[in-house]
């Protein structure tokens, strides 16, 4: 595989190499326009000066010879100048006899509208100019072979190719080095990515130019081991809190049925030990369920199947059987704003997890209640659903709100007071977001209220 050094110096030579050829192939156009402009000038000139001595100052054949080949310093290889008389058919001056074949190949090209015709015969170059006295009607043709033209625009060509060839070999050093200025600095990030390792994970990536395409990869990076760096801080948390919570009542389980086993005991003494260690057992029977729902909330939102609810008749069957398990729970439910259309009461979700969460919420809110009591506050209309716990308890302390909701967290107003495992609002934290929610919480003199909203999502 091409590495991007590589890339780039070919994509570098490509470019500028286009931009080469099309530079050169410009000038080697235009200078072969130049050449041919310049050397049907100097035709011109000719046939111009042959028109001159020989009808203007009748001069003879070989005089008029003389006279051009004096005028030109630089005489044209191969030359051959010859005048046509167009009502005679005939030539009426040549200066090379043995060189016809100008004028009969010229001849079917000349028009008596145009002044001059210019063309290429082989390696010759003709010219003929019309001239239309009177009654006489010539043609000076002059023809001649460019050599000196031809051999400036092949050395110009070897010139070129030479420069383009030369031109690609410096491309190529140049961009391979410039290229590789250019990445050396990811040469260095590699390197420290190497060098973090999960026991180094608060190391960062140190980069000296932050705003440039590198920088800003590097910022990018960075944020990323802040949330690696986060969620491996939440594991050790998450581990070390769930082994505390399994040591306790295995330790208790242990030195229960250690002691019962030391001596024969009555009856009595077993049955009490019995129920001490169902009490036991059916406490790391709820702190795996409560793992297993916190595991099951933990997956993407595509996992979780989802169908329509009525998230009002979801509340009343939350609230009937929380109240069969705690007889003493009073739950108060308020419809603030009932919609008329059902609609808005309907929420693309999955029935079990919020279940999960509004048992939790409820739960919670009449644990924590001076009385037993939680009011809910129910709103829904075409942006979404709002739902709001409130109680009336122990004010929890604002240092503790951020991390209420991380797993096995407890705050140390409510810890002493009731049992628990910190998971439950853990699990609302995690099914709210899944189903693209939002949780929050406000505790003051007034109360505690803990609100979801649900916002509508268009499909």
């Amino acid at each position: 595989m091409i590495n991007i050094r590589s890339r780039l110096t070919y994509q570098f030579m490509a470019l500028v190499t286009a931009i080469l050829l099309l530079f050169s192939v410009g000038v080697y156009f235009f200078s072969k326009l130049y050449l041919e402009k310049r050397f049907f000038k100097r035709l011109q000139d000719r046939a111009i000066t042959t028109t001159t001595l020989l009808f203007d100052l009748q001069a003879t054949d070989s005089t008029v010879l003389k006279l051009v080949n004096i005028s030109d310093k630089e005489l044209l290889i191969d030359e051959s100048i010859s005048v046509y008389d167009r009502n005679t058919k005939t030539i009426i001056f040549s200066s090379n006899n043995g060189k016809m074949f100008s004028y009969q190949q010229l001849l079917p090209l000349m028009k008596s509208d145009q002044i001059t015709t210019f063309t290429e015969i082989g390696d010759y170059k003709v010219l003929g100019i019309h001239l239309k006295k009177g009654n006489a009607d010539n043609w000076v043709i002059v023809s001649a072979i460019d050599k000196n033209g031809t051999e400036a625009l092949d050395d110009l060509r070897r010139i070129l190719l030479i420069m383009i060839l030369a031109g690609i070999l410096l491309l190529g050093l140049s961009g391979w080095f410039f290229a590789g200025r250019a990445l050396a600095p990811m040469s260095g990030i590699i390197k420290q990515v190497n060098g973090i390792f999960p026991e180094y994970v608060a190391k960062r990536v140190e980069h000296p130019n932050r705003s440039d395409e590198i920088g800003l990869l590097v910022a990018t990076f960075n944020q990323l081991l802040d949330r690696i760096e986060d969620a491996l801080v939440m594991q050790k948390m998450f581990i070390a809190n769930v082994s505390h919570e399994l040591k306790n009542p295995l330790t208790k389980i242990y030195s229960q049925i250690d002691i019962a086993l030391m001596q024969k005991r009555s009856p009595e003494v077993y049955e009490q030990s019995l129920n001490s260690l169902k009490e036991d057992t059916t406490t790391l029977i709820q702190l795996t369920n409560t793992l297993l729902n916190l595991a099951n909330t933990i997956v993407s939102s595509e996992s979780v199947q989802k169908t329509p609810i009525r998230i009002d008749e979801l509340l009343w069957e939350t609230k009937g059987q929380l109240q069969k398990w705690h007889e003493d729970y009073q739950v108060q439910i308020n419809f603030l704003d009932f919609p008329e259309d059902e609609e808005a009461l309907i929420l693309q979700g999955n029935e079990a997890s919020l279940k999960v969460v509004l048992i939790n919420l409820m739960d919670n809110a009449c644990k924590f209640s001076d009385d037993n009591t939680v009011i809910i506050n129910f709103l829904a209309n075409e942006s979404g659903i709002k739902i709001a716990f409130m109680n009336k308890g122990s004010i929890i302390p604002a240092s503790d709100l951020p991390f209420i909701f991380h797993p096995f967290y407890r705050s140390n107003a409510t810890a002493q007071a009731t049992k628990g495992h910190g998971v439950g609002l853990a699990i609302v934290s995690q099914v709210t977001r899944l189903h693209k929610g939002e949780v929050a919480v406000v505790s003051d003199e007034n109360g505690t209220v803990f609100t979801l909203w649900f916002p509508k999502v268009t499909e």
